[in-house]
């Protein structure tokens, strides 16, 4: 069973742009400038760090993206 990959980030963040480019279509996006539930979701998953894209791979969180 492949596990789901969450990108919770805002629209316009290049850093976004570029984890949802580079994680395509086995990636859900949460765009959570819309959402203040999903936006809470997040800071708990990111210990309280207000800093997009947060990257969710089964246990592994990852905040920001820098690759390629």
């Amino acid at each position: 069973m492949v596990e789901e990959i969450l990108i919770y980030g805002k629209s316009g963040c290049p850093f976004t742009d570029k984890a949802l480019s580079a994680y395509g279509k086995r990636a859900r996006y949460i765009d959570v400038e819309s959402d203040g539930a999903k936006l809470q979701e997040m800071l708990k998953l990111s210990d309280g760090v207000r800093k997009v894209p947060v990257i969710v791979e089964g246990a592994r969180v990852t905040i920001g993206y820098g690759g390629a």
